[in-house]
């Protein structure tokens, strides 16, 4: 599994304890992100590099999760129908600064948008949902910080399955391992703070600085 790990415990003392932030594994030139897939889905990613075939569907929305403890809390750690497979997806940190920079958030925001009407049509014509929700510890009890997720449809979602996509890691053996272990051995991907190069999709996304 080509995806650093730590302590969970020792990750604790050097994250934010609130605000908005995208905690993720990157490098130099690139960034994780995870999804949750039946199967199908993910033998199929994992046998060609990308996404396809019968039971994928370029035609929902996708959504994807930088935070590997939020998408734990999404999928039951790969215990949920239809989830039971979790993949981390590798692309590059323009590309993901470029999916920040077109997204629009899920429900109006006075601070970005006029109006209804105006956020309205911006959802309307942008390929990018965004959230905030409440980041989550590995028993699934709300923190005070908040996890970013984006959901991704059109040409940008297809990019990311495919032309995008750098790698691909099965990370479900992990997962089911680590869902057994006692906190104080709990071992997660190793995330920092994450600050997008892009001015524009710091702006975009109202994303809080690291203290």
């Amino acid at each position: 599994m080509n995806v650093k790990t730590e302590l969970y415990l020792d990750q604790t003392k050097v994250w934010p304890a609130d605000g908005r932030h995208i905690l993720a594994q990157y490098d130099d030139d690139t960034i994780i992100v995870y999804q949750a897939f039946n199967p199908n889905v993910a033998d199929y990613a994992m046998k060609h590099g990308q996404f396809g075939g019968p039971h994928y569907s370029f035609s929902r929305m996708s959504w994807i999760k930088p935070n590997f403890l939020w998408m734990m809390y999404r999928c039951g750690w790969a215990s949920k129908e239809n989830q039971e497979r979790v993949l981390g997806l590798r692309v590059s940190r323009p590309f993901f600064d470029a999916i920040l920079e077109q997204a629009i958030v899920s429900s109006f925001d006075p601070l970005h948008f006029a109006d209804q009407a105006e956020w309205k049509r911006a959802i309307e014509t942008s390929n990018v949902r965004l959230q905030w929700d409440p980041d989550h510890d590995p028993g699934g009890a709300k923190q005070a910080r908040r996890a970013i997720q984006l959901g991704l449809r059109g040409d940008i979602q297809r990019a990311l399955a495919t032309t995008e996509l750098r790698e691909v890691v099965d990370m479900t053996p992990f997962v089911i391992e680590q869902s057994k272990a006692p906190l104080a051995s709990l071992r997660t991907p190793r995330e920092r703070p994450y600050w997008p190069a892009s001015e524009a999709a710091r702006r975009q996304i109202a994303l809080d600085p690291a203290p």
